[in-house]
């Protein structure tokens, strides 16, 4: 039998500059997992997840970002694009990935795992919108599910609380 983080840490992921990596090289880390937008109504949480990032990675915590494109079209641009606006707007230094699906028939494996494993709002598992975020102990099981609306400074006692 297989254990869900085995599973989880076997996922594979490109990162946005195109290299294809593994979750392992997250085993042993807390990690926050969140499909990000540019121009999106919540893009300034972008801010809020830098912030949980410097203040806990020293713990072993690490933001994972994955622009999507699925709501709203908020998220138009290439890689380099949205690398680009990360990096000037938002000074951000957490890792992120290329551009994947959440929902539907090509939702990137890693989204579907994680939706099976923590469902949203009344129950239901699709993802609603964008910055959907994803806490993973550091053992690879899916810990909590959080709304788009709730902040990253609110999720700092719950990320405190599995470190």
């Amino acid at each position: 039998m297989t254990n869900n983080h085995e599973v989880f840490y076997s996922h594979q992921v490109a990162t946005i500059d195109g290299e294809t990596i593994s979750l392992e090289r997250f085993k042993n880390k807390t990690l926050l997992i969140v499909n990000v937008a540019s121009r999106c109504g919540f893009t300034p949480q972008y801010a809020g997840l830098e912030k949980l990032y410097q203040t806990y990675q020293d713990k072993n915590f690490v933001v994972l970002g994955f622009p999507c494109n699925q709501f709203g079209k908020q998220e138009p641009g290439d890689h380099q694009e949205i690398k680009n606006f990360c990096e000037t707007q938002y000074q951000i230094t957490f890792p992120l990935f290329a551009k994947i699906n959440v929902n539907g028939g090509d939702a990137h494996p890693l989204f579907v795992y994680l939706k099976k494993r923590e469902k949203g709002i009344l129950g239901s598992s699709a993802i609603k919108w964008n910055f959907t975020k994803f806490l993973v102990d550091k053992h690879g099981n899916v810990v909590k599910r959080f709304a788009p609306a709730e902040t990253p400074e609110s999720l700092a006692v719950e990320i405190e609380r599995v470190l």
